[in-house]
């Protein structure tokens, strides 16, 4: 039994049934849509992507791989004794073998008038599609939140044609993947878009209008600031969906913990995605990685390992590769220090093109990298890193302009990549 139907799901149902074609498989998930990619959330608000092109599979992807989906139904309780998940209906349904996958849901402040209407998150389909139905209707929108789910949530608004600004409580955007300069290029080039960008401060109450106080009519923030707005989306992050997990014997952090297997601490059960606490090959210890591809690779470790075939995760990482009002932007690992101890950080930055190179460097085996304006060489570095190559040798070349596959000695560059001389 499988409990969430997206990514990490998929990737679970792939794995088991290239070992095993024959055993049942049961999936449950709450959203009723078919198999839909959510970094494209932002797209589908815009207009630039219609659900048709957000399908990464088939709606016959199910029946193809003999999986009796329950889906639009929603898994209330498990009794791991008893070996069964409780549904909203009552039901109970047996499993020999379970995975939760049940991913991330929005963190929503306590905020004074947060259910009003014109007041969105922006994390799956249906709050995308109401979003969007919305933006025929108002035109003036306030973000609440800064991080990547807040910038991407601003340019699919902008792009739809409305006026927007974003509200950021810590003093610049993106702070989490991104260190102080890199943040203020995305700013200065969000800005130039038309975005306004308030940091430093939080939405305290949301308004209605004098006529129907039910409907946002603006925000008031921490320091007694109005500001007018037809819509507000909440995209302070995600937090994981692990009330399955609490009050059973199941371990649990900030995401249930799981080890290099995905198995969690009781026989037979597994965890995966953005529910979980799983290896990062980077900080070598266990932590939460809301990502779509981490999220997609423990679930294919995950259903390896239930269908026999003992396999190990790797670990996954911070990875953040986005573009986002024409720039790109790459981060990795440990892009933002606290203390420079131990670290070693190599730079390079040309304003003038917008372009900003970081590598962090421990014992000369690098553990972060930053790419602005310039990421052609993005698949090179993070090969490196993640196979964890001494580059002494050829450190100092890897922010330069030209940085390539010459660059690396010949021998190291025939391992790594099957290349010749």
């Amino acid at each position: 039994m499988i409990v969430g139907g997206s990514v990490g799901a998929i990737g679970a149902v792939e794995a088991i049934r290239e070992i095993d074609p024959l055993g049942t498989i049961t999936v449950i998930s709450a959203e009723p849509f078919p198999q839909y990619s959510r970094p494209m959330v932002a797209s589908y608000v815009s207009g630039e992507a219609t659900l048709e092109k957000m399908k990464y599979r088939d709606d016959q992807f199910w029946e193809k791989n003999k999986v009796q989906a329950l889906v639009g139904r929603k898994a209330m309780t498990i009794d791991l004794a008893g070996r069964y998940v409780v549904l909203d209906r009552g039901d109970k349904i047996s499993f020999g073998k379970l995975l939760i996958a049940t991913g991330g849901k929005p963190l929503v402040p306590k905020t004074e008038g947060v259910g009003k209407d014109g007041v969105f998150t922006f994390t799956d389909l249906t709050n995308a599609e109401n979003l969007r139905a919305k933006l025929k209707e108002g035109r003036t929108a306030v973000v609440i939140g800064g991080g990547l789910i807040g910038v991407s949530v601003a340019e699919a608004l902008v792009k739809s044609g409305a006026k927007v600004t974003i509200v950021e409580l810590r003093d610049r955007i993106l702070d989490l993947i991104l260190d102080e300069v890199a943040s203020k290029i995305v700013e200065k080039v969000i800005s130039e878009s038309g975005v306004a960008v308030v940091t430093g401060q939080t939405v305290q109450r949301i308004l209605g209008k004098s006529g129907d106080s039910r409907v946002v009519s603006g925000i008031v923030l921490a320091n007694g600031e109005e500001m007018p707005c037809d819509l507000v989306v909440i995209a302070i992050g995600v937090v994981p969906r692990t009330e399955l997990a609490v009050g059973t014997d199941l371990r649990v952090n900030n995401g249930v913990i799981v080890d290099r297997f995905m198995r969690t601490n009781i026989p037979d059960v597994y965890a995966c995605g953005d529910v979980a606490e799983a290896y990062d090959f980077i900080f070598e210890t266990n932590r939460l990685l809301p990502l779509w591809p981490v999220a997609h690779l423990g679930g294919r470790v995950a259903g390896l390992n239930m269908a026999g075939k003992k396999t190990e995760y790797p670990g996954g990482t911070l990875m953040s590769a986005l573009k986002y009002f024409g720039l790109p932007v790459i981060s990795v690992g440990m892009t933002v220090l606290e203390k420079s101890n131990g670290y070693e950080v190599l730079v390079d930055h040309r304003p003038a093109g917008n372009v900003y190179k970081k590598i962090v460097l421990k014992n000369d085996v690098m553990v972060g990298m930053t790419l602005v304006g310039n990421i052609e060489r993005a698949g090179i570095i993070f090969h490196l890193m993640k196979n964890r190559v001494n580059v002494r040798q050829f450190k100092r070349e890897l922010v330069s302009e030209d940085f390539g596959l010459i660059n690396i000695p010949a021998p190291l560059r025939k391992k790594l990549f099957m290349m010749g001389d």
